[in-house]
């Protein structure tokens, strides 16, 4: 509870950041975000995840084991970056996070919502050229987000937790129409699945470089195998 209370009152930005945080992370952010399903059509096809709880179950441990508490390491060190100006570690962590993606729907999804995302980007804000440009091309979704969230001087913690609800709520939303689930029951699979979220914000906001790795195995054969899905909603 004091770790829900600490993280809450971190959300002291101005009324425009907070707008712009929102923008963000609003479902209508045109990355297609919406497409994806990191490997869970599979896993509901073969019946591992069926119901509201085995896709709770799912989504908390790889928040608490997976490759997004990765994504989500990355995404303050590139904050961290653009704050202190670090050019040359902007390159190297979007190349990092291009390596550490297990399978080639999970790095092509993550480079598609980046590329989409830093375009709208320089439209929207010229002055991150530079930055975009330093990281290179192509760009991961997790460092455009980053560089967009420092650039808009939206909270740290907070640019980490949106993060992380961002790819909570959009697997929810997979999983209510592949289950499929009610939006209601989809719903509380979100409030109950917050603990985690903040739990693994916490958790890598300490995290040293040398121990950031993952276990997500079963992820990743369920993104190998999609491929081969007699019939596919989602692209990955």
């Amino acid at each position: 509870m004091d770790t829900i209370r600490r993280t809450t009152m971190l959300i002291d930005s101005t009324p425009q950041a907070l707008l712009r945080l929102l923008q963000l992370v609003s479902p209508a952010l045109p990355v297609g975000a919406y497409s994806y399903s990191e490997g869970l059509e599979t896993v509901v096809q073969t019946g591992t995840v069926g119901d509201a709880s085995t896709l709770e179950r799912w989504l908390i441990q790889e928040l608490r084991w997976g490759a997004i508490r990765l994504e989500a390491a990355v995404v303050t060190r590139v904050y961290d970056c653009v704050d202190s100006g670090d050019v040359e570690a902007l390159t190297r962590w979007n190349q990092w996070l291009s390596a550490m993606r297990e399978t080639e729907e999970m790095r092509s999804q993550s480079w598609q919502m980046g590329r989409s995302l830093t375009r709208l980007l320089q439209s929207l804000e010229p002055e991150l050229r530079p930055a975009i440009a330093a990281c290179g091309e192509p760009c991961n979704f997790a460092i455009a987000f980053s560089l967009a969230a420092a650039h808009w001087q939206i909270n740290r913690e907070v640019t980490v937790l949106a993060y992380l609800h961002s790819w909570v709520s959009n697997l929810v939303n997979a999983g209510v129409r592949l289950i499929p689930l009610g939006q209601t029951q989809g719903q509380q699979v979100l409030l109950n699945v917050y603990p985690q979220t903040i739990e693994t914000v916490q958790a890598v906001l300490v995290i040293p470089d040398d121990e950031l790795y993952c276990c997500s195995w079963g992820v990743a054969i369920a993104s190998m195998n999609h491929e081969t899905l007699y019939s596919r909603l989602f692209r990955s």
